[in-house]
């Protein structure tokens, strides 16, 4: 994809967010800032409230205290187009989908760039195609999306992210059902995006991968605390073995930091 323009870069920040489930407060007081060229990973145990704080910050679902700032404006006051066109967001569960083709589907992540007589253009269709060839699609552009494997619906809805070319990346467990070749390829197609002005926030479940592409870490504990730092001096065996309850070890080479559960 087409780098950004300078005037397109954007800064989401959230002060004293609190996120609420089932009256329960799960992430109390955050305070985040998103700069362009920055990849935030969000670490925590299953149910600690990532997708909800993801959410959240997208303008998905509404904060239980505080709020969220989109170029310095309140979330709630931006009209859906016009937000859509700033942050794209992946879900973990995107839900039932209507019959559609692998390129129809794709194309769906162009509707916030369309005109007022909502007519897909060239560019439109040729963006759709750019995000299949990168998520490797393009071979399955004529399928039914009922057709594809759980791995080939993932990378269906990153693509379908792609397309929608956005200087906000919000991406709920992006790597989940992915081989470990695709993995990687979504993380260093994000971690360019950031080296091109936008920025990126993905939950992971894998403090590896965080370690290799992450900027920054925040850390949910579920019972509404919470940590953020930079990822060289967040992620260490200590933190992690608190934050999983678990014991994790980490392992060194010459060039990369793996993380193990003992």
């Amino acid at each position: 994809m087409a780098a950004p323009s300078a005037a397109a870069l954007t800064r989401l920040e959230c002060r004293c967010l609190g996120v609420v489930a089932g009256g329960r407060e799960i992430v109390r007081q955050l305070e985040l800032s998103l700069e362009p060229g920055q990849l935030l990973a969000v670490l925590g145990r299953n149910g600690t409230g990532k997708t909800l704080t993801l959410l959240t910050l997208a303008g998905l679902r509404g904060p239980g205290s505080g709020q969220v700032l989109l170029e310095g404006r309140p979330m709630a006051d931006w009209p859906v187009r016009q937000r859509a066109r700033h942050i794209g967001m992946l879900l973990q569960d995107p839900g039932e989908t209507f019959p559609a083709t692998v390129f129809e589907s794709v194309l769906g992540g162009r509707y916030a760039h369309l005109g007022l007589a909502g007519q897909e253009t060239e560019a439109d269709r040729a963006a759709a195609l750019r995000a299949m060839e990168v998520m490797q699609l393009a071979d399955l552009a004529d399928r039914q999306v009922s057709s594809l494997s759980g791995g080939e619906r993932q990378r269906l809805s990153i693509a379908t992210v792609i397309a929608q070319d956005t200087p906000v990346s919000i991406l709920d467990e992006p790597v989940n059902a992915l081989d470990p070749g695709h993995q990687v390829a979504v993380m260093e197609f994000f971690r360019e995006r950031t080296r091109q002005g936008c920025a990126v926030i993905a939950s992971l479940h894998d403090p590896t991968l965080a370690a290799r592409y992450a900027d920054t870490v925040l850390m949910l504990d579920g019972a509404g605390g919470w940590s953020l730092d930079d990822s060289a001096t967040a992620l260490n065996e200590a933190a992690l073995s608190r934050l999983y309850r678990h014991p994790i070890r980490e392992v060194r080479d010459d060039c990369r930091r793996v993380f193990v559960a003992d």
